[in-house]
């Protein structure tokens, strides 16, 4: 698996290098996109619903305060069901990143050099994601990102609906809501964990939780994320 990776992401970094600027057609795609992921789904059933799980590797927490996305990894979900298609880019970063940084992600200078920019890299993303709604473990990490690079790279509101892993966990298993990391959530529900701390990696796993809650919540009655928002509505 680990070599798997490293052998995508030789790929992905070697392709990115030869990227162009955004051109006016990207940014056409991107307006429609962002148009289109404005449209109410929180009726769409589950089974129907286009997700895209993904994960960011950052050098901090604090995007106003330059810190930057390092790597994003994100799988696409439908239901129940983890599909193959996959997106993994790392980007060349405006300011090296700590070592601390690197050590934890296993990224190397090297690798991030031969990058594409962030521009580049959120406009594959969102390529990639088109119109679907989004999901992350703890997402505001996530959107604080999206929120602030989107805008600074492309001069565009992110408009995509985030939802947060929790907001489902929340339904489908109140006794854990004591859990945070990505860690223990996997540890509870055996799903296999390898090589934290890659965006990729760590974007399966969270795909991986997303869909056995989601099986959960069906089994329990709920067929849509409005029946998630009604249940959280009654309990506050």
């Amino acid at each position: 698996m680990f070599n798997f990776m490293r052998q995508l992401s030789a790929r992905l970094t070697t392709m990115d290098s030869s990227y162009q600027a955004p051109s006016a057609s990207d940014m056409a795609r991107l307006r429609f996109y962002q148009k289109e992921a404005q449209r109410d789904v929180l009726n769409v059933p589950f089974q129907k619903l286009p997700i895209v799980v993904f994960d960011l590797e950052t050098s901090g927490f604090n995007p106003d305060q330059g810190d930057s996305i390092l790597s994003i990894g994100a799988v696409k979900v439908t239901g129940s069901e983890v599909h193959d298609e996959h997106f993994y880019h790392t980007v060349k970063p405006k300011k090296e990143p700590s070592q601390a940084i690197l050590d934890l992600t296993g990224l190397t200078m090297r690798e991030l050099n031969q990058s594409a920019s962030i521009s580049e890299v959120l406009l594959a993303f969102y390529e990639f994601a088109k119109s679907a709604t989004l999901v992350a473990h703890h997402a505001a990490h996530e959107r604080a990102f999206m929120r602030h690079l989107t805008w600074q790279e492309l001069g565009r509101t992110f408009t995509h609906r985030l939802v947060d892993t929790s907001f489902l966990t929340s339904i489908t298993a109140q006794h854990l809501e004591h859990f945070e990391t990505l860690d223990e959530w996997c540890a509870e529900y055996e799903i296999p964990m390898s090589h934290r701390h890659h965006a990729l990696a760590d974007a399966r796993m969270t795909a991986n939780l997303w869909t056995k809650h989601i099986t959960m919540a069906e089994h329990s009655g709920f067929t849509c994320l409005a029946d998630i928002y009604k249940e959280l509505a009654t309990r506050k």
